[in-house]
This record gives C-alpha cells, sequence and structure tokens, in this order.
C-alpha cells in the first residue's frame, strides 16, 4: 500500500503498467478502486497512477477546510514527488473538476485531459441547486454515509440488472468518513474556472453521459470555450460511466490517448 507524504498529509497511490503517465483521479466519496475496470486495460499501453484525494480512501483526512484548489496542489506534489512529469490526465466528476484546475495551475504537468462527466464549475443558483446540497448534506447528517449510498446508487444503477454494481457502490460508500466527506463536498461549492478555459491548451475530451446528472448540452457549452477540445457522448449511461458502460468508456478513452502518443 504505496503513500507518499505531500504537504504535511500522506496520500495513498496504485501504479500499474509501463510507458506515457495516465493519472486517474476519482470523483466525491470514492477511491482508486473508482478504476477498477480501467487500470487493467489502460496499464497494457501506459503507466497508470490513481490516487486517493486527500479525505478520501487510504489517504489521510485531517481537518479542513478542504477546496478544490488543496486537491489540486496535493496532486501536483504527488506528481512530481513520483516524477512522472507530463502526465495524461483522466478525472471523474470531482475528479474532473481538479484535473480542469491542475490543467490551468500547472500546465507543464498536463499533457492531455479528459474529463468525464464534469464541468468546470459548481455554482449553487437555483432553488433545487440549493435543495440538491441540502438534501445531501442532512442525508448525511441525520442518517450516515450507507443511507446516502442507498440514495445515489439507486440512481446511478438503477435497471434491476445491475444490483451487483449497485451492491458494491453502497457497500463502499458505507466506509466513508463522515466528517471529511462533507469537508470535500462544502469544498466544491462555489468553485469555478469557467473564466480560464480558454488558457487551458493541451488536447482535451469531456467524455459524458446521455443521462449524466448535467445535461449534454451543459457539456456543449463550456466545450466551445477550450481551445483543443472534443466531445464524446456515451448512450444509455449514467454518471458513473466508468463501471456502468467500462469497455465503451475505455475505447473511447485509448483512442484519444493513441493520438497524443
Amino acid at each position: 500500500m504505496p503513500k507518499i507524504h505531500v504537504n504535511d498529509i500522506d496520500l495513498y497511490y496504485e501504479t500499474a503498467g509501463q510507458g506515457q503517465p495516465v493519472l486517474l483521479i476519482h470523483g466525491l466519496g470514492s477511491s482508486t478502486r473508482d478504476w477498477e475496470y480501467q487500470t487493467p486495460a489502460f496499464s497494457t499501453r501506459y503507466r497508470v497512477v490513481a490516487l486517493d484525494v486527500r479525505g478520501h480512501g487510504q489517504s489521510d483526512k485531517p481537518p479542513g477546510p478542504y477546496s478544490i484548489p488543496l486537491f489540486t496542489a496535493d496532486t501536483a506534489e504527488l506528481i512530481r514527488s513520483l516524477e512522472i512529469g507530463s502526465s495524461h490526465v483522466v478525472g471523474i466528476s470531482m475528479g474532473g473538476m481538479i484535473a480542469f484546475q491542475l490543467a490551468i495551475d500547472k500546465p507543464d504537468l498536463v499533457q492531455s485531459l479528459v474529463i468525464v462527466n464534469s464541468g468546470p464549475e459548481l455554482i449553487v443558483r437555483s432553488l433545487r441547486d440549493r435543495f440538491n446540497v441540502l438534501q445531501r448534506s442532512l442525508l448525511v447528517r441525520i442518517f450516515g454515509m450507507r443511507k446516502i449510498g442507498e440514495f445515489l446508487g439507486s440512481r446511478l444503477f438503477p435497471k434491476p440488472e445491475q444490483e451487483p454494481l449497485r451492491h458494491m457502490f453502497i457497500e463502499r460508500w458505507a466506509e466513508n468518513d463522515r466528517r471529511a466527506y462533507l469537508e470535500a463536498f462544502q469544498g466544491l461549492l462555489g468553485w469555478s474556472v469557467l473564466d480560464h478555459l480558454h488558457t487551458i491548451m493541451c488536447p482535451t475530451l469531456v467524455v459524458a453521459s446521455d443521462e449524466d446528472y448535467t445535461s449534454v448540452s451543459t457539456k456543449e457549452a463550456f466545450l466551445e470555450k477550450l481551445p483543443r477540445a472534443e466531445l464524446v457522448v456515451i448512450e444509455d449511461a449514467r454518471h458513473a460511466v466508468t463501471a456502468e458502460r467500462p469497455e465503451d468508456f475505455n475505447k473511447v478513452v485509448l483512442d484519444f490517448l493513441a493520438n497524443q502518443t
């Protein structure tokens, strides 16, 4: 279980394969296990590095506040400490937010970007947005992590045949530290790099599920601000596309990476 000391904490990471580096950054409330269907496929061609973000998985969970810039600083230090060099950075959900911030703050560390069911800001604007934030916070505070896992799992994997995925998600979600999760969740709210997207000059792939929380049109809107970006939509998929449609997702990403090397 390798860990590396950065910014006064120990970050857990995993590595596999040889070749150009591919850095995998998971979503909120998850861990390196987000990528169990990707690492074996990607590591046949690339050096895959996956980390547990501060407050998640097997990494340290110090008191907050947490933020996307803080998660990004940790990630940059991990890249430097492991001497990975400029990497292809793949981030899902919160991990995509970190990837955006990394490409803006430390462009020398990013060779290309893959943004998966994510976006360049998380601003609470509408009453519905406020309700969703309050609902999630209350679920965690009152009922704990397992209950929110059940709540989210039924939406991420709604089909009867997806019961094994749903069960796995709930069990893993229940392992989250409640305080650290809430610190991370609060740290996402109000973040935005929308006005800085024009500075991201590396090739960028935006992967969108057609049934994600946010619409494809939302992704198309910010795509126009990225100088070298393309969009691929995966049909009949929800937010956790890496687990729900791994073969389709892997092909899309590997085809993109092959054109960058």
